[in-house]
């Protein structure tokens, strides 16, 4: 359906209350300084943690496999938690649904402090997945109160989103300082802080309140838990899948199974329902399967960041300091999106920002793809600038085209659309992840086999790397035969090494495929729809006589 046909069809809706025109600018400076404290608030709750797996390892004593829990358990609470403050919101207010939930997080930070176990924090984390949930909401709802609403939709969107992207490097930037002082405790000090600038934005800045509705039924209290039980053990089995590998625990596919069965019994209770949780025919249809795509597609592009480029050079062995220029390109070329999309993000603009987008993405993932074991964070400014400047233009047209067809159809469509919105986001970010990263590691085993396949003694060059691996240990070892094991040894890490070197090239060239073929499907959808438009328009033939 067109949407001019989708406005025709929809019931017609009171519009939201709009911001008054003449706006002072300390006025619109506070709220989107609230808007950025809200998404930084959200991203760097998760992403300190991800960045420092190797700090909470020291901190708990713990594997990398229980490290992984802590990312697990913040997964799992907020990648629908989402929905049920939005309905406890709409009940019973905004603000008072908000401080609750930024209490929780403010006591939560306070509790982590003091927590010396990986259990204890393990349930901590997801008590605050479930409470940070609020804080993408909020910093939308702040920056779209402070706009004209001519810019809510175009530079609102923008602004809404540019918090919690910017978090992923700024996260990485800001914590060999914070580790410099100590581990555990002085990552969540960072987050302690934001919570409580999130409760004093929401004490001193008023906020339009949404309209006030019964929203909560009796079919909810069976609806909801199975909701947030089939997301949650879903979201635990991607994030922890490539830690213990996906067929080698069993309990993974129990995990999988149940998650399944819950999401399944709950479609056919909502299918059925006069006022769905989740509209699901209107979910179904073909722009709002278009637009959980978009979605996808950009935390897939963002895992690429993480995942990829940083996770190359710290299997080359550097860490977040080494990595502080690529980290600064990737934060400035984010804020710059971001920003300069503002500017554009109009209707008739959206198809050509999100060619442009994926054209960088195409054209830095393919320069990636050309790493050796001697590149360098210099190397790849370039690259990871486009990659970067790409996935900030590309989300927020799709935010904002998708938030006014929303609109459209009412305000009761408004959960369904941020249940796509933060879902989408959230289990995005786990499938690029969980996939980018399962492929690494069979790509990584495919080309090990392939260099020790032709390791062999026969080889005279193979000798000579491991007498000269093994000179290194002569005054320390003087047994020739321990001194060819060791250099044997090191042969092997070397091995191992450009294995991983030529998975992660396999793994850019992945993301430029995958982009380019985004972007010549995007072409051609709209080529098809000129062809359409151009045809509708195309005056009839003169009739010929009989």
């Amino acid at each position: 359906m067109s949407d001019t046909g989708a406005a025709a069809a929809a019931p017609s809706t009171p519009a939201p209350p709009a911001a008054p025109e003449n706006i002072s600018f300390p006025n619109l400076a506070l709220y989107m300084l609230a808007s950025l404290t809200f998404g930084l608030a959200q991203g760097l709750g998760n992403y300190l943690v991800a960045g420092n797996l190797q700090a909470v390892q020291a901190t708990f004593g713990a594997t990398t496999n229980e490290a992984v829990w802590l990312m697990a358990a913040y997964s799992s609470t907020s990648i629908t938690a989402s929905i049920l403050l939005w309905k406890l919101r709409t009940q019973f207010g905004l603000r008072r649904v908000a401080k609750i939930a930024i209490l929780f997080l403010v006591a939560v930070s306070i509790a982590h402090v003091a927590v010396h176990d990986l259990g204890s924090a393990v349930l901590l984390r997801a008590v605050a997945g479930f409470a940070g949930a609020m804080l993408n909401t909020l910093a939308f709802l702040y920056v779209l109160e402070a706009l004209p609403l001519r810019h809510k939709l175009t530079v609102g969107i923008a602004l809404g989103l540019t918090g919690s992207q910017v978090a992923v490097p700024l996260a990485r930037l800001i914590s060999p300082h914070l580790l410099e002082i100590g581990l555990w405790p002085q990552l969540n000090m960072v987050e302690l802080a934001l919570s409580l600038l999130c409760l004093f934005w929401i004490l001193v800045l008023p906020i339009t309140p949404p309209v006030s509705a019964k929203v909560f039924d009796r079919v909810d209290a069976v609806s909801l838990p199975l909701l947030i039980l089939g997301m949650g053990l879903i979201a635990v089995v991607l994030t922890l899948g490539r830690y213990y590998w996906w067929t080698e625990a069993s309990w993974l596919g129990l995990c999988l199974a149940a998650g399944l069965a819950c999401l399944t019994a709950l479609v056919v209770i909502e299918l059925n329902r006069e006022r769905p949780l989740v509209n699901l025919h209107w979910l179904s249809s073909r722009d709002m399967i278009l637009f959980g795509g978009s979605m996808f597609f950009s935390r897939f592009i963002l895992s690429e960041q993480t995942t990829g480029a940083i996770g190359f050079f710290q299997n080359l062995g550097l860490l977040n300091e080494h990595m502080a220029g690529m980290l600064w390109v990737i934060l400035l070329a984010t804020l710059a999106g971001f920003l300069g999309v503002s500017l554009i993000n109009r209707p008739e603009n959206r198809a050509a920002i999100q060619a442009v987008a994926l054209a960088l993405i195409t054209l830095g993932a393919w320069l990636e793809s050309h790493g050796t074991s001697l590149t360098r964070p210099q190397d790849v400014l370039l690259s990871q600038g486009l990659v970067a400047f790409g996935g900030a233009i590309f989300l927020p047209p799709a935010v904002g085209w998708s938030f006014a067809h929303t609109l459209k159809w009412g305000i009761e469509r408004l959960t369904s659309f941020f249940a796509v919105f933060l879902a989408s986001q959230n289990l995005g970010g786990l499938l690029g992840a969980a996939g980018l990263g399962s492929f690494l590691v069979v790509r990584e085993k495919f080309h090990s086999s392939q260099i020790v396949e032709n390791l062999t003694g026969a080889d005279p060059l193979v000798v000579q790397r491991i007498q000269a691996y093994g000179a290194s240990y002569a005054r320390v070892l003087n047994d020739p035969a321990l001194r060819s094991a060791e250099g044997s040894a090191l042969l092997g890490g070397v091995a191992t090494r450009e294995a991983y070197v030529l998975a992660y090239n396999d793994l850019f060239l992945v993301v430029a495929v995958v982009s380019a073929l985004c972007l010549l499907g995007l072409l051609l959808h709209q080529l098809i729809i000129r062809l359409g438009r151009g045809g509708a328009q195309a005056p009839a033939g003169p009739a010929r006589p009989a």
